[in-house]
């Protein structure tokens, strides 16, 4: 459910960029299928990333943002540990990911 680019190794100090993409279809409930039905809305609410249990990014989304959320961000690899990735949709349902990074 979710394309993550991530250094497993890096620096200490060294600026890293991490890349997500959530596939996910992002229905604003305005679209109608080919039956002519309303598909019901269906989009992701918040996005979080920690790094070592410090949030390093986080993201509202709305109803105007594209199917398969792409997002881009930078930190600094100041110890190895987790960088924990979690989004919730609008149901309240919640799934995550994680990547380890070593620092050297």
């Amino acid at each position: 459910m979710i394309r993550i680019s991530a250094p497993d190794t890096a620096e200490m100090g060294e600026i890293v960029e991490v890349k997500a993409m959530i596939q996910h279809p992002m229905e604003t409930g305005y679209r109608r299928d080919a039956k002519g039905d309303v598909i019901p809305r269906n989009i992701i609410k918040q996005f979080r990333c920690a790094y070592g249990g410090n949030t390093v990014f986080e993201a509202t989304f709305f109803p105007g943002i594209a199917a398969n959320p792409f997002l881009a961000f930078c930190l600094r690899a100041t110890r190895t540990g987790p960088i924990e990735f979690s989004w919730t949709d609008q149901h309240g349902e919640t799934w995550s990911e994680t990547r380890q990074l070593t620092v050297s």
